[in-house]
């Protein structure tokens, strides 16, 4: 099924904020209420964000800071995937990926050379899923601990 990312309207909010990850992965990213509540709180990374659908259903939701001046360690960028949730009834079907893939051809079409992102390095975490995407390690870490990878945009 095709993802699309839309944007969050009055209409598919409450679905939106409903989304969950499975048990065990909240400490690997935020909720999206949270979520939505850090957007708030750094307006100078730029924050954008999106539901992500499958057909017509929203099974996730992502945010980037959106060609930001970055200003480490707390904003990185320009151009970092801040956010990446999938529903945990819509785990394991590719939205994930299809969600970093459009993802990256939205930055690429505004002319970044990389997009970073970030992760808790700890067994049952989003490791693999980046690797696989093609992201390696910056050789840093964010203020939270966090293992910060890039994907080379060519």
């Amino acid at each position: 099924m095709t993802v699309t990312l839309r944007e969050i309207t009055a209409e598919n909010r409450q679905a939106v904020l409903g989304l969950r990850v499975a048990p065990g992965q909240e400490r690997f990213v935020s909720s999206v209420p949270d979520s939505l509540a850090e957007a708030a709180q750094y307006p100078q990374a730029r924050p954008w964000y999106r539901a992500v659908y499958a057909g017509e259903e929203p099974v996730g939701f992502v945010m980037l800071s959106w060609n930001v001046e970055p200003q480490p360690p707390e904003i990185l960028g320009p151009w970092f995937l801040w956010k990446l949730l999938i529903d945990e009834r819509h785990q394991g079907r590719g939205y994930g990926q299809q969600a970093v893939r459009q993802v990256v051809d939205l930055v690429r079409a505004e002319g970044a050379t990389e997009l970073l992102t970030s992760y808790v390095p700890e067994e049952g975490g989003p490791a693999d899923f980046y690797r696989r995407l093609g992201f390696t390690p910056s050789g840093g870490y964010d203020d939270h601990g966090e293992l910060v990878v890039r994907l080379v945009l060519g």
